[in-house]
This record gives C-alpha cells, structure tokens and sequence, in this order.
C-alpha cells in the first residue's frame, strides 16, 4: 500500500477571490457558511471507477478541501465508456492519481491523499480510521462492503454506498433511500443479509439501517447471448470488477434475458453476467452520491 500526499500540507481553509470566484455558485446555492464547510471537509472515495470516479469529480466541483482516493486499479481503454479519467494519454495510470490530477485542475488548493490499495476486511479500520466527514462506497466487494458500513456504523461515520450499476438504461429510475429498503439489487441484498447476520443490524422489516444506498429499481438488461462477455469469470468479491460492470441474476426482473439467465459462479461468490454499462447510468450514481454527501455536510 502507497499513501502520497500531493499538495500543500494541512491548514485552515483560505476561502480567497480565487477559491470565490470557482465556487462561488456553490455558496449561492448551499449558503456562504456552506461554502466554509465544503472548504475543510475531509470526504473518502473507496473505488475510483465507473460510479467513483464521477463521484469524485462532483464533489471536487463543489469546493471540497481534502480528499482521500482508495483504489488500486489502473485505467484501461475498456473503462472508456464510463469512467471521466479514462482518456488516451491516461491509459495505464493508477486511477488514484489520474483523479487526483484532475481535482487539483478543479481546486488547486485541495489537499489529497492517494491510497493505491483496496479496501479489505483486514485493512479497513487502517484506511477508515481518520476524522473523515464523510465516506462514499463505490465497490463491488460484498464482504468488504458490508466491513466498510459496519465499521463506519460503529464508529459513527456518515457513508454512502451504491449498488450496482450495470445493465440499466434509465438515469431517472436512481434512488437514494435506507439501505434496508433498496429493491432490484442483488448486491446490497447480500450486503443488507451479512450486516444482518453477522454485525447485528436489525432483521425487522419495519427497521431502518441508518445507512444511505444509492441505487436503481429498473430491471436488468442482460445482452444479446452472441454478445455475452463472461469468458473470464470476476467474482462479487473480486474489487477488480467495478459495480458499473457488476449486476447479478436472481430474484429480480431483468429483460433480454438469455435461456439460463444464472450467472457462472465464481469461488468467491456471483460472478460477472456479461452486463453491459452506460455512462448516462454509473455518472448519475456518482452524482447522487455526491449530492448525498454534500447536502449532509452542508447540513441542508
């Protein structure tokens, strides 16, 4: 694991005519004392993907003072259709610093700190054990993911998660809502069972889990099967399929569903279905995530 700070060391915000004029539609919209808050908020990114790295760039946008960005991916030309950091001269970068390079175009005076790691059950308290203001999950890894809300629940941490991203057409049917409530997820179904079992979340029904999920109730689109990619199988629990890539078969709905619409299983859980993604999709779940975030730091 690598951690690189790339700006200046820590100190108070200075909200000059510079960082004024940037943002300054922010604070006509949030409110001037937001503006301040954005301007020393610390916000965690866990995956700089398909639905992350949009998050990222939103935030960034918004006069957010200090990030930390957590992956260990690297951009490949397949990440084109999707992801804002995946341009030609970017192949091949860590995803970590192609994004920080962007955010310091954005606000020369954030601070960030790059992880180029991934997230574990092992590691987790290590990377998440910081003043963080907020933390945005946008993983794929079901154990991890139920780690990272587990351990941000008992340490009174705001987060973020999102479901899966893939094989959805419409941006309009994005929802935010309790994590005990989502629908047409396979992905936070298994995340909601194991924060259930095993950390003790409530397992009735008319209980709400505290936690904020951004996610989708449109019906999965499988491919056409001459267009199925799942040659090599990328298990749930492997953080290198993204969860714009990422959605499962199951007791869901999906449309265009080949005859055995059953995903390979993988060793460590479901594997990738052939789902295709559409940026109009994974951005808009980055953006509903960062809305999330900034409107609960700005407390409105």
């Amino acid at each position: 694991m690598s951690q690189v700070a790339i700006s200046a060391p820590a100190h108070p915000p200075i909200l000059d005519d510079e960082y004024a004029r940037r943002f300054g539609g922010v604070a006509r919209l949030y409110g001037p004392q937001a503006l301040e808050r954005f301007a020393a908020a610390h916000v965690c990114v866990i995956g700089i993907g398909g639905v992350g790295s949009w998050v990222a760039e939103a935030v960034a946008r918004c006069g957010i003072g200090k990030f930390t960005l957590i992956d260990l991916d690297h951009i490949a030309v397949s990440n084109t259709n999707r992801q804002i950091h995946a341009l030609g001269d970017a192949y091949g970068m860590a995803k970590v610093d192609a994004m920080a390079e962007r955010i310091l175009q954005i606000n020369p005076r954030a601070e960030i700190s790059r992880i180029d790691d991934f997230v574990t059950v092992e590691n987790v308290e290590a990377l998440l054990g910081h003043p963080f203001d907020y933390v945005i999950d946008a993983i794929d890894a079901v154990k991890v993911k139920t780690a990272i809300i587990a351990f941000s629940k008992r340490t009174g941490k705001r987060v973020v998660t999102c479901g899966a991203a893939g094989g959805q057409l419409d941006p309009t049917r994005i929802r935010v809502t309790d994590l005990s409530r989502t629908i047409q997820d396979p992905l936070l179904a298994k995340v909601r069972g194991n924060l259930r079992r095993q950390h003790g979340f409530s397992k009735n029904p008319k209980s709400r889990f505290g936690i904020d999920a951004v996610f989708s109730d449109e019906p999965l689109r499988y491919p056409e099967p001459e267009q199925q990619a799942c040659a090599v199988e990328l298990p749930v629990e492997s953080s290198h399929a993204g969860i714009d890539d990422l959605a499962a078969a199951g007791d869901i709905a999906v449309v265009n569903a080949p005859p055995t619409p059953q995903p390979a299983q993988g060793p460590q859980g479901l594997a990738c279905a052939g789902f295709g993604s559409s940026v109009c999709v994974t951005a808009v779940f980055g953006m509903v995530a960062a809305s999330t975030a900034l409107r609960a730091i700005a407390g409105v």
